[in-house]
């Protein structure tokens, strides 16, 4: 499989497994799950032939690692970004002290007036190093890197969880726990 199709595969992966999974032609389960041989079949019935060592490629090849098999490898979910409604059953985890969020300068005027909320995902994700906040604030213009206070927002009762690929979920981040580094 080549690099530009794997992308494209990727993607239409993300559009059916976080936000449109009527898309195949399948329905996840409360947790976030599908067959990969349902998932397989209602792609190809809708035109799309994907065989299941390409999408274990994806899979195993997406740098972001969007995707997870389960235990016995006959499922697929979306790690994270979900929305619509899944409960991915992450544990609440004590998190590091200090997590970051990357963003468009053009979105500071309202992230510090508001917090950071998830709009249409279920949450707010956050990264635990600044290269990361970078990458995702790049994709939507010129990005901010800003420090979120994990650690007072934990002591406050706000509740963090840790997805498969390791994004940072919380459900709002209130403006008193922003912060732009120096």
């Amino acid at each position: 499989m080549d690099e530009k199709r794997t992308v494209k595969t990727s993607k239409m992966l993300s559009r059916i497994l976080r936000h449109d999974p009527g898309r195949a032609g399948i329905t996840l389960d409360a947790a976030g799950w599908v067959r990969v041989d349902v998932l397989l079949a209602g792609l190809a019935a809708r035109g799309t032939r994907l065989t299941r060592a390409e999408l274990d490629h994806v899979v195993a090849t997406n740098n972001k690692r969007r995707f997870a098999y389960s235990e016995d490898g006959l499922s697929i979910r979306a790690s994270q970004g979900h929305t619509v409604a899944v409960d991915l059953g992450l544990a609440a985890t004590e998190p590091p002290a200090v997590l970051f969020h990357g963003t468009a300068t053009g979105n500071l005027g309202a992230i510090f007036r508001d917090g950071l909320l998830p709009m249409a995902r279920q949450d707010v994700h956050l990264s635990a190093d600044t290269e990361t906040a970078v990458r995702v604030g790049s994709r939507h213009g010129r990005p901010v890197v800003l420090t979120v206070d994990a650690a007072a927002m934990a002591a406050a009762g706000h509740e963090f969880r840790i997805s498969a690929n390791g994004v940072w979920l919380t459900g709002a981040v209130p403006p008193e726990y922003l912060s732009r580094p120096q």
